[in-house]
């Protein structure tokens, strides 16, 4: 690894007992943490000192030094959870039991130590390639996560492959999630002109929901539980109610805009993950596990729906089909906006 000090450059770090890895160019650093999920937690866009990433009250912790507490099929991935941006595969939400195999939230490969190598370590490009396998189905995953000099932009390529004989489905999506100090009241998210909105069967908090049930609807302007209409827009005051939709109907790329000063824009392959799922919790959860602190928002690319897991949706046929040793690929781009 080199000691450059410009351009695109990389480091090793360690972060709360774990290996860490940073990217970093001229405008934006990127640090990843192979041991917890691979996850991303920190996008830091520097000339305006601004974190993309939505940092839980808890912080980041390393699964192995937080054992107690009560044993369920939540606690491993919401007892962990620090926020920033997760791989989810492959079972999405809540629990699920697949063909004799019960997977907890969001698990596998977001609670798993990843391996990891340094592909590219030059002034013009750096680029880690971290892998995980699943342990109750046989999946390998790979992704790739590059940063070129003079960009604004994190490129990810990923590929999951089915490990054995056998046909397999599976769920895969990106938890990307934002909150303050970027999000705030009045920002706005874009989508591509002619996007349909499909509400959660159920509200997911005590507090009721946000966008009535039914639809689908067409995207911004939908249907309000309390009655009239909501922007899905326009990001709500602290307070407002948590809900979740899914958004759909992007052709074969999907991309999203959310900004207020400044902003993001997310791109991906959606012939692969069609789906984008609004997720919101703006304070309005005072129970277990947010506690009335979070507010944040999330929208993730998803191959599949609804937020109650793998069985879920094998049976209404979103769940991606993998054949015996057939590997998926997916590509995305996460650039800043200013």
């Amino acid at each position: 690894m080199s000691t450059r000090n410009w351009g695109a450059r990389l480091r090793e770090v360690v972060l709360d007992g774990m290996r860490a890895v940073v990217l970093e160019n001229e405008r934006v650093r990127v640090t990843v943490v192979p041991g917890k999920g691979g996850d991303v937690v920190e996008f830091l866009h520097k000339p305006t000192d601004t974190d993309f990433v939505w940092l839980a009250p808890q912080g980041l912790r390393n699964p192995r030094d937080h054992l107690q507490g009560a044993a369920d099929d939540v606690a491993p991935f919401v007892d962990h959870y620090e926020g920033g941006w997760q791989e989810v595969f492959p079972n999405g939400g809540a629990p699920s039991e697949y063909r004799g195999a019960r997977l907890a939230q969001h698990g596998e490969v977001a609670g798993l130590p990843w391996s990891y190598e340094i592909v590219a370590d030059r002034e013009d490009e750096v680029a880690v390639r971290l892998a995980v396998r699943t342990r109750r189905l046989p999946y390998r995953l790979e992704k790739v996560l590059r940063l070129r000099s003079g960009t604004a932009a994190l490129e990810v390529e990923g590929a999951a492959t089915n490990d054995s004989p056998v046909p397999l489905h599976a769920m895969w999506g990106q938890h990307i999630v934002y909150g303050r100090p970027f999000l705030r009241p009045g920002a706005r998210i874009r989508l591509p002109e002619g996007v349909r909105v499909i509400p959660h069967a159920s509200a997911i908090g005590p507090g009721g929901r946000r966008v009535r049930a039914g639809g689908p609807w067409e995207w911004p302007l939908v249907p309000a539980d309390a009655g009239g209409v909501t922007d899905l827009s326009v990001v709500q005051e602290p307070g407002s109610p948590s809900d979740i939709v899914y958004v759909t109907g992007f052709g074969d790329t999907g991309w999203y805009e959310i900004s207020e000063n400044i902003g993001m824009r997310v791109e991906w392959d959606a012939t692969l993950l069609p789906y984008l799922w609004m997720w919101q919790e703006l304070g309005a959860s005072t129970g277990y596990p947010w506690w009335g602190r979070a507010y944040t928002v999330g929208l993730e690319p998803f191959s599949s729906l609804p937020t109650d897991g793998l069985a879920a949706a094998v049976a209404n046929g979103t769940a991606l089909a993998l054949g015996p040793h057939e590997t998926k690929r997916l590509w995305m781009r996460a650039e800043v906006l200013a």
